[in-house]
């Protein structure tokens, strides 16, 4: 399984520490040249390596962290995304009227088409989502939700290699509802930094 992150701000960055903390590969990419972001990649830990857009998106999992209203340029990057698996881990500071009325990532997904889409890693700030996950041996909590069923069991697998503890909330608007910026309300999980001890 190949892993991407699009989007190298303060978020994409975060992931990037969580990924480099286990040692696993991980493409990174943003608007800016690979060149630029190289340096900042490398810092992080040698198995953080960035890469151009087009480059990026030959990852089977792509994590999506650019401000929001940019996924449109990054769903146009690709003619079909079946085959790989989408994570939104973007937040929507923009009015319900701009989102049909849907969750921001039901919105998100319809630029996505034929990937397996899953809301993540989105409801905590960046400082926290860069620590290391494992504290007094509890595993810090991540949130998935997905309409796809099949799409959040690869998911949940990389959230806990890289140390976190995958939460399943089911559909985009029922319990994903919970981790969703929607206007200026934020579901009632966002910023919850929660912990949960091994099975």
């Amino acid at each position: 399984m190949s892993y991407a992150i699009v989007g190298f701000g303060k978020i994409g960055q975060a992931l990037a520490h969580a990924f480099a903390r286990k040692n696993i590969d991980v493409t990174v990419a943003s608007r800016r040249a690979p060149e630029a972001l190289a340096p900042q990649a490398r810092a992080i830990g040698p198995t953080v390596v960035a890469k151009s857009l087009r480059d990026a998106l030959e990852a089977d999992t792509i994590i999506l962290a650019v401000p929001f209203g940019e996924h449109r340029e990054v769903a146009k990057a690709l003619p079909s995304w079946k085959g790989k698996t989408v994570i939104d881990a973007m937040n929507a500071l923009v009015p319900l009227e701009d989102l049909d009325g849907l969750p921001s990532s039901a919105f998100v997904a319809k630029s996505f088409t034929g990937a397996k889409f899953v809301k993540g890693f989105n409801h905590l700030v960046a400082a926290t989502l860069a620590a290391d996950p494992v504290v007094e041996g509890g595993h810090r909590v991540v949130f998935l939700s997905s309409d796809d069923e099949d799409a959040t069991a690869p998911v949940a697998a990389l959230a806990k290699l890289l140390g976190f503890a995958p939460v399943e909330l089911g559909k985009l608007n029922e319990g994903g509802a919970l981790v969703h910026a929607r206007g200026r309300t934020w579901g009632q999980l966002v910023f919850q930094d929660l912990f949960k001890k091994e099975q």
